[in-house]
């Protein structure tokens, strides 16, 4: 069994006996959820890949983010986390795709948008959510990444 701190049996079993396939897009979280995925033994039968989209050019010239998006609601939010998990499921052809995107500081924070801002989409046929989490910036770098890569997998097991 994987060390990590996820159920990815659970999610591999989900998969399976729906025959789903999963896809990811990250930010924030540099591909820390895509580890704990990929770290299970039988992933590729589910898990397609996923697209680190660390720049704004990743996430216009791979995911598909129209560049406008991004000038207009910045690449924290909702909106780009929505766009990010819509192009990581038409580039990887997966059924299923999660989106991260956010502030996991100790910088570049802001008063709209202080560290510790992050924002999820999960979407899959005929299904879209998007949602914005506040993770305490006190708790530093390495942690925020963490609770948020957690936070994905929790919305994309409950979605499923």
């Amino acid at each position: 069994m994987s060390a990590t701190p996820v159920d990815v049996g659970r999610l591999s079993d989900l998969c399976r006996a729906r025959g789903i396939t999963i896809g990811l897009a990250e930010s924030c979280t540099s591909g820390l959820l895509a580890s704990w995925i990929g770290a299970y033994p039988g992933a590729s039968v589910f898990f397609l890949g996923g697209v680190v989209s660390y720049s704004r050019a990743v996430k216009v010239n791979v995911l598909g983010v129209p560049l406008s998006l991004i000038q207009n609601q910045g690449e924290v939010s909702t909106t780009v986390a929505r766009a990010m998990a819509s192009g990581a499921r038409d580039a990887l052809g997966c059924t299923w795709s999660v989106a991260i995107t956010g502030i996991a500081g100790p910088g570049g924070g802001s008063v709209e948008k202080p560290v510790g801002t992050v924002c999820f989409s999960v979407v899959g046929p005929a299904f879209e959510t998007a949602v914005q989490h506040k993770f305490a910036a006190n708790s530093g770098r390495q942690e925020i990444q963490r609770q948020a890569a957690l936070f994905a997998f929790d919305l994309l097991i409950n979605a499923i």
